[in-house]
């Protein structure tokens, strides 16, 4: 995997007791975001999921080029107000609490997007003045396009949105004039390539104009979700926001008026990202070659969650100072694990490499996304890592 040479200079700089530590480019994630909102035609609107990387800098970055957040608990919702004052803020996910609507209410959420009868129920009886809705509503995904998803979330029996009965139950209930129905929401699949997810929009919003039209209600707004394909495999592809940004025109088309929001995350700042470690060990064991790095998987969870062999780039290093031989692998496969006393504890296994040593630094790619902020912290009571923004 290649890294940028002000990434590498910068992880080459940092002093051992600064690793590990995360590296974010946030000039790469401008252009990539600058370039993401051009590519998208008009009446869409862009939100960005907040879970996948909620630090101030990466909201703060993407400000000017997203349309909004779209929060899915009561701490990401003050958290993104507060670091972004101002910025309309979409409240989704399913098991909302009370205090948590509250919350929303109070803070002025500009969309809400309910997942259950109860829920709206719950809304219905805490709205004081006019709140804007979305239904999330759990559709099939499309013949063909639902089995190469990394994460297929509709149509099947799912703790997420309402049924379309459901949904149609809703919009006959009475204290509407509080709870006001703006459109639909469907998030059915994460992984999809630039033409399953247009097909997945196309039908989504085809299915949300029927249903409003058959229930007399107004249909303003369309949210396609998320779940821009990341292939972790092949770091070098991107998806093609482009082709994804025509088909999205040929949508709107077909539905004058509407205005559709898309709400990625991963596919936004996973590649802004790299995790910065040193090699401390490198053993041999039944044949098998394992580098012993600073830190883990508790420190960056991604290739645990997803079972992935993570991209990563060795940033050599320099003489060697002990009086003994420098442990190594060279040229043959070596596997890179953590300090974690647990053989769960892997980043990638049996990857050829020239060399890799004691010493030696490692920058994981594509360290954007759902790394940090989904690791278990305290597991092991290691150190936690340090965080570098390059602006």
């Amino acid at each position: 995997m290649v890294i940028e040479p002000r990434v590498a200079a910068h992880a080459r700089r940092l002093p051992t007791q600064a690793l590990p530590a995360y590296v974010h480019d946030l000039a790469a994630l401008d252009r990539h975001a600058r370039a993401i909102r051009a590519a998208l035609p008009g009446r869409t609107e862009l939100y960005y999921a907040a879970k996948a990387n909620p630090a101030p800098e990466i909201l703060r970055t993407l400000a000017p080029h997203v349309d909004g957040y779209e929060v899915t608990s009561g701490g990401e919702l003050a958290h993104v107000r507060r670091t972004v004052p101002g910025a309309p803020l979409a409240f989704s996910g399913p098991g909302k609490t009370e205090a948590e609507l509250r919350l929303a209410l109070d803070l002025g959420a500009e969309r809400l997007h309910v997942e259950s009868e109860h829920e709206f129920r719950l809304l219905v009886s805490l709205a004081r003045a006019p709140v804007d809705v979305l239904l999330r509503v759990n559709l099939p995904i499309p013949d063909g396009h639902g089995e190469h998803a990394a994460l297929a979330m509709g149509g099947r029996p799912a703790p997420f949105g309402l049924d379309p009965d459901g949904a149609a139950s809703c919009l006959r209930r009475p204290g509407g004039h509080r709870v006001r129905f703006r459109g639909i929401h469907a998030h059915l699949a994460s992984g999809l390539d630039a033409a399953a997810h247009t097909a997945v929009t196309r039908h989504i919003t085809a299915w949300a104009a029927e249903f409003a039209g058959r229930h007399g209600a107004g249909l303003t707004e369309v949210d396609a979700g998320g779940g821009m394909a990341v292939d972790y495999a092949r770091p070098h592809t991107r998806f093609d926001w482009t082709a994804y940004g025509h088909g999205l025109r040929r949508v709107l088309e077909a539905h004058g008026g509407l205005t559709l929001r898309v709400e990625p995350g991963r596919s936004v700042t996973a590649y802004c990202g790299w995790y910065v470690t040193d090699v401390l060990d490198v053993k041999h064991s039944r044949g098998e070659a394992f580098a012993v790095l600073r830190g883990g998987t508790h420190h960056m969870r991604t290739p645990a969650a997803k079972g992935h062999d993570h991209p990563f780039t060795v940033l050599s290093a320099g003489e060697w100072t002990h009086p003994w031989p420098r442990p190594a692998a060279r040229r043959e496969p070596v596997t890179l694990v953590g300090q974690l006393c647990t053989p769960r504890d892997v980043f990638a296994r049996r990857i050829p490499v020239d060399t890799l040593g004691a010493g030696d630094r490692v920058a994981f790619a594509m360290a954007g996304a759902y790394a940090w902020n989904i690791s278990h912290h305290d597991f092991l009571m290691h150190p936690p890592p340090t965080f570098h923004y390059l602006s």
